[in-house]
């Protein structure tokens, strides 16, 4: 089985049009598609970037251990 790869950007989400294949009419072939995901690096980078947001929240006023356990246990009894 020979093995062709061609990169299309989707500009009509109905239909995805390819041209100029190396295949003979009426040659049978499988078609595979697979979706280019965004690059993690940039999900990674985002994330640790809300991590340190999230942690500068409670920089002035940190929450003590027993304030957390506190609030874990309050959530746990549904109040």
């Amino acid at each position: 089985m020979d093995a062709y790869k061609k990169y299309l950007t989707i500009s009509d989400q109905k239909q995805i049009v390819l041209s100029n294949l190396p295949f003979s009419p009426g040659q049978q072939v499988e078609i595979i598609i697979i979706a280019e995901n965004p690059p993690t690096e940039n999900l990674t980078s985002r994330f640790k970037k809300l991590l340190k947001e999230t942690q500068a929240l409670h920089e002035e006023s940190p929450l003590s251990e027993e304030d957390i356990q506190t609030e874990i246990d309050a959530y746990r009894r549904g109040e």
